[in-house]
């Protein structure tokens, strides 16, 4: 079996509701006998039930026939990653160049000023911007299966699924040491993710449905999420799959199942549901998504789309189009 196929298995196995699950964009479910209001006491448009409005419009897309194994976003580009080649897209998703990778499994990508790094189950190989390779890092213990990564100033922090812990190297490819959750990793699947986000960690203990927090010396601060249905908890048995971020230090959550993407506060309080299972385009896989100005970059299967902040439609969305935070989609 090759490790792709595995790879989509693990990504969507687990329990997954069916029946009375909400599907919710901007956190609201509208009664089609009644107004419901805004937290600033906004009257909403009328829907019928369980139909909701995102503030999001599809703007574009393109499909890869290698499948999207990771995405990343420096600056105004977009880079996606299959298991054979690495493609950099411009933001309104057109391909200003690529370059072959080999035939290895890719689990995430992370990009800065000077390199792209891709990572594989147990090793990860740097490139720099032109194509070429020019170190590998080997895993930092026996046995690993590497999940995602992150950057940070001078490090890279890795979860390691079979290993249940985060490993940190520092960013020229040293090993620095294990982060242990006090609570205990539960990974059932490929379930891992992990974001640098206003100089925090934050991590999926996705069996514990919780986002787990930590400092740079790998200091726990501690966690948010329960397990439920409703907008602002997470489903299934192993949840959230991504954790992407914002400029403002806002924290977007990608769950699979009932697919939905999320933002919440720094602290973990629950903000909104972005997207849904029917704005992303079905299924019951997670959704990669990096943000870009007013932009959603989201990748899923086969296909990398661009959703654009709509003024219009956030005026009938409810939560988000009501919500007052200086918030960069909103530009």
């Amino acid at each position: 079996m090759k490790e792709i196929s595995r790879k989509k298995f693990l990504h969507v196995c687990g329990t997954i509701v069916a029946g009375g699950v909400v599907a919710g964009v901007s956190g609201v479910l509208i009664d089609r006998n009644r107004k419901v209001s805004s937290s600033s006491g906004k009257s909403l448009k009328l829907v019928e039930e369980n139909t909701v409005i995102s503030p999001y419009k599809l703007e574009s897309f393109f499909q890869i026939k290698d499948g999207v194994s990771a995405i990343a976003q420096y600056e105004d580009e977009l880079f996606v990653a299959t298991d054979k080649n690495l493609m950099v897209c411009r933001s309104n998703l057109k391909i200003s160049r690529q370059f072959p990778i080999g035939e290895e499994t890719v689990r995430d990508i992370a990009v800065d000023a000077g390199h792209i790094y891709l990572l594989h189950p147990a090793k990860i190989s740097v490139y720099t911007h032109e194509g070429k390779r020019v170190s590998v890092w080997d895993a930092c213990s026996e046995l690993s299966n590497y999940c995602s990564f992150t950057l940070t100033p001078g490090f890279v922090f890795v979860t390691d699924t079979d290993n249940k812990n985060i490993c940190q190297y520092t960013d020229e490819g040293r090993f620095v040491k294990f982060i242990e959750s006090p609570n205990k990793f539960i990974i059932p699947s490929l379930t891992f993710g992990i974001e640098y986000i206003g100089n925090k960690l934050y991590c999926s203990n996705s069996g514990r449905h919780q986002v787990e927090m930590y400092n740079l010396e790998g200091e726990y601060l501690g966690s948010f999420g329960k397990a439920g249905t409703a907008p602002g908890l997470f489903t299934g048995c192993c949840n959230p799959v991504y954790i992407s971020r914002m400029p403002n230090g806002e924290v977007i959550t990608s769950e699979k199942g009932d697919p939905r993407i999320s933002c919440y506060g720094s602290d973990g309080s629950f903000r909104t549901i972005l997207l849904d299972r029917k704005s992303l385009g079905g299924g019951n896989v997670a959704y990669d998504v990096k943000v870009w100005k007013d932009k959603l970059f989201v990748a899923g299967k086969d296909k990398i789309s661009l959703f654009q902040y709509n003024a219009e439609l956030a005026a009938h969305a409810g939560a988000c189009g009501g919500c007052g935070i200086d918030c960069p989609l909103k530009v």
